[in-house]
């Protein structure tokens, strides 16, 4: 997996990177209430992940770069 934050320059979003051809690839764009809708196994997942973070059990920003 790959992460990347990056601009909408001329209605299109450009990512520098090498992506093998059919690489599933997920945009997500902030409205201006900041809110999104998801189905219930991601909600799962995501709240899973926000309480393992209020945990402590991160990974360091340089440790997930160096991985990628």
């Amino acid at each position: 997996m790959r992460i990347a934050s990056r601009r909408v320059v001329r209605e299109r979003v450009e990512v520098h990177a090498e992506l093998p051809k059919g690489a599933s690839v997920t945009v997500m764009a902030l409205d201006g209430d900041e809110t999104f809708e998801v189905d219930k196994d991601t909600e799962r997942m995501l709240l899973a992940a926000i309480a393992q973070c209020d945990r402590g059990q991160t990974t360091p920003m340089s440790e997930l770069l160096a991985e990628l």
